[in-house]
């Protein structure tokens, strides 16, 4: 029986839950999941809590605030000028802006409030800072 290892393949099912048990992401009833572990596609001590367990596997994990996707820094919380935006943009408070980084990636930020003269966009993880439950099944283990 093939363990999970720091950079196995695996096929799993997984939800995410805030503390009040509100589902904020699931895989179950739909598509299931295939991650390479160690390729941050979950962080690290998501990543830890599967190493181990084999394919068949169903675990529940709760997780600190903070401990799934770091914290939430208030400096990350930033006022923009409407003037710096295209004309165009979709404005409206809880949408989602992607801006371009100078390497030629991508990152964003939620709307939090918008005024005549600017935004107020949050670049946290909108999971930063939360206490959450992790459900997971696992599938396979390659």
């Amino acid at each position: 029986m093939d363990l999970i290892g720091k950079e196995s393949l695996i096929t799993l099912n997984f939800r995410f839950a805030l503390a009040d048990g509100s589902e904020v992401l699931s895989t179950f009833g739909a598509e299931p999941a295939t991650v390479q572990l160690g390729q941050g596609k979950f962080g690290s001590a998501i990543e830890e809590h599967l190493i181990g367990l084999t394919a068949g596997a169903k675990q529940s994990f709760e997780l600190a605030a903070g401990e799934a996707f770091g914290p939430r820094y208030e400096e990350l919380v930033e006022h923009i000028a409407r003037a710096e935006l295209p004309a165009d943009a979709k404005l409206e408070p809880e949408s989602v802006l992607t801006f371009s980084a100078p390497d030629g990636g991508s990152f964003s930020g939620q709307i939090l409030e918008v005024s005549d003269e600017e935004l107020v966009l949050d670049f946290n993880h909108p999971l930063a800072g939360k206490a959450l439950r992790f459900d997971v099944e696992i599938i396979s283990v390659g």
